[in-house]
């Protein structure tokens, strides 16, 4: 019995040894059920996306809205308490450019207002103009001889291959729970070494080449403007760049991208060898007053004297496409990173690390804003020339997929921090956030981050209508947000930043990408 007393203390010391890193992990539930509490009955994550969105409207970058959001987005969070709230420069854009006015109708054989946005970065029309419309087809250099000589003056119809079939799907889903366990059953992928025996594919015109040529060939024969078409049906047009925003950028036509029946129409008549007339009326402006591009940026400092210079960042893209006002792609995702923030500084946190916010702008040119943040602060990612800062940050997280709830995290292919996030994700359970994948997902901020080595992530999303009707299209609106899925995500990030910013140690990383000399870019 004496012995057992001898080494019971022992024996319970190594046992508590063993479950260290566990209990590092373990939510800190009094926490929680205050970011809860904040979160579920105290929100205003709808208030702050109706600013953003309605009040402010589009946010192209470059656009006077975007500057108004950026002012505005740095006002909120410093009264909301943050500290260090700025407007900071990442880098040269090119040309600003916004709608002012835009109209466009068929007059003949009948009148009917057409459903059209203006391309980004075309010109403007320069007053009401209006002139025969004439079909142009066009898939390779030859096809334009047809076209040599007919076109001056005439408003040109581009020619569509996609014909939109019955949908019997509805438009919005949920993940369904055996979407979530293929998800979480996904393995970390296996590089295989690639072919070098195959011939290489002969060398074809892109779609972005052969639409430039299309673009020289239409403005030197002097057709007035130009209607074209491409996904999105029942009244959603899906909006693009229509030109370059570059300071030398080669001129083009007033274009306007329309809703597909209405341009389906307009091929029907012509093909059918009626007279089709229309008229057009639009005004954009290029801003070419200044070409540097902008983030938001704002903290709750760190209290820990030796962790307070570590930083947990989270964020999302502000800038938008300019058919509406940018609320699923990605003002929801902005107001929850926001409201994050103000719910943490509500409940009056005492974060070890610094938490830090940061607005993005030019995400939907290339993660531009990102990568130049990144660069300036952390390291090249086409280099992997690291700053010291690089080292200080102990993770990233981003939203980006819509507006729907959260079902759990992307662990971009970081096996260490895959029973970390189980184990944060377990307060959550009831609301239907229980997944951990080991996938990667692209597309957005969280991948410049993940380029120079720091651990870069992004939740999983129900898609609900991003896919099919809101994202980059004139649906994109306030009127698609469900605020139930909002404070649920806001609640879920503000426990995960929490977490990562009072852990012992910062979160796992991957291995650094390394750098092939020969192309000067990085892989894993």
């Amino acid at each position: 019995m004496k012995n057992l007393f001898r080494i019971l203390p022992v024996v319970l010391a190594v046992f508590f040894m063993s479950f260290k890193g566990d209990k590092s992990d373990k939510p800190d539930m009094h926490v929680v059920d205050q970011i809860k509490n904040e979160g579920y009955n105290h929100s205003q994550v709808m208030e702050t996306l109706f600013e953003l969105t309605d009040v402010n409207g589009p946010r192209l970058t470059g656009s006077t809205g975007m500057k108004n959001a950026e002012k505005w987005a740095s006002e909120k969070l410093a009264g909301w308490g943050l500290e260090h709230a700025a407007i900071e420069p990442w880098g040269g854009f090119g040309k600003g450019w916004e709608i002012n006015k835009s109209y466009v109708a068929m007059t003949a054989p009948y009148y009917q207002q057409l459903i059209a946005v203006p391309r980004a970065w075309t010109p403007g029309t320069n007053g009401l103009v209006s002139g025969s419309a004439v079909l142009v087809k066009i898939d390779s250099a030859p096809d334009m001889e047809k076209y040599t000589g007919k076109l001056r003056g005439k408003i040109v119809v581009l020619s569509m291959n996609v014909e939109p079939k019955l949908n019997f799907t509805p438009d919005a889903k949920r993940l369904a729970d055996t979407d979530l366990v293929k998800m979480e059953q996904e393995k970390m992928p296996v590089e295989t070494p690639k072919d070098t025996a195959k011939k290489p594919a002969q060398p074809r015109m892109s779609p972005v080449n052969r639409r430039k040529m299309i673009d020289s060939f239409l403005y030197a024969e002097g057709a007035t403007a130009v209607v074209s078409g491409g996904r999105g049906t029942m009244g959603t047009v899906f909006t693009s760049n229509g030109a370059s925003r570059a300071w030398d950028a080669k001129p083009v036509l007033p274009e306007m991208e329309m809703g597909y029946e209405h341009l389906a129409r307009l091929i029907r008549l012509l093909d059918a060898g009626k007279e089709v007339s229309l008229e057009m009326d639009t005004k954009t402006t290029f801003l070419m007053a200044d070409s540097v591009e902008n983030v938001v940026v704002a903290e709750i400092p760190g209290t820990d004297p030796k962790l307070k210079d570590e930083l947990v960042i989270i964020g999302g893209h502000m800038d938008s496409w300019h058919a509406a006002t940018g609320a699923t792609d990605n003002g929801m995702g902005s107001a929850v990173m926001m409201e994050v923030a103000r719910i943490l500084k509500a409940i009056d946190v005492k974060p070890r690390r610094t938490i830090r916010i940061v607005l993005w702008s030019g995400e939907e040119q290339g993660l531009l804003g990102s990568r130049g943040y990144v660069k300036n602060h952390f390291g090249n990612r086409l280099t992997m020339e690291l700053k010291p800062e690089q080292e200080k940050v102990s993770a990233y997280y981003n939203l980006d997929n819509g507006g729907g709830k959260i079902r759990g995290i992307y662990a971009q292919n970081n096996e260490a921090v895959v029973p970390i996030f189980k184990e944060w994700l377990k307060p959550f359970a009831d609301s239907g956030a229980t997944t951990v994948t080991i996938k990667n997902t692209g597309s957005t901020d969280h991948i410049s981050f993940d380029e120079v080595g720091i651990p870069g992530f992004q939740f999983i999303q129900d898609p609900l209508e991003y896919g099919t009707r809101t994202h980059h299209t004139n649906m994109d609106s306030y009127d698609r947000a469900s605020k139930s899925d909002l404070m649920q995500a806001s609640v879920i990030i503000a426990s995960f930043v929490y977490n990562t910013a009072m852990r012992d140690e910062k979160m796992p990383r991957k291995p650094l990408p390394k750098v092939n000399p020969s192309t000067t870019s990085y892989m894993r």
